[in-house]
């Protein structure tokens, strides 16, 4: 099983060093005309586990309504806040 450390809140962040996010079944997604996909969580605990470009990956926890905007080439914008854990 995943050894997840402490987590903390985070406000508004963003990072371009994300390879992967793997997003559980409480997020709808739509796509904007600029091409971001825009996902937004229906319920409280929306979880998204993301795996970095140095090989690390953190678990994202989301209120409802809580947004995920993904751009081209890593690019991920979090909306605030959010909880953000490391997994060992």
């Amino acid at each position: 099983m995943e050894n997840l450390q402490p987590g903390r809140v985070e406000n508004q962040v963003y990072s371009n060093r994300v390879e992967r996010s793997e997003f559980d079944e409480n997020w709808e997604t739509c796509i904007t005309k600029s091409g971001y996909v825009i996902y937004t969580a229906t319920s409280d605990n929306a979880r998204v586990e993301v795996l970095l470009s140095d090989g690390s990956s953190k678990l994202l926890v989301f209120d409802k309504n809580g947004k995920v905007a993904v751009g081209g080439g890593g690019t991920s914008h979090y909306s605030k806040p959010h909880l953000a854990i490391s997994i060992e």
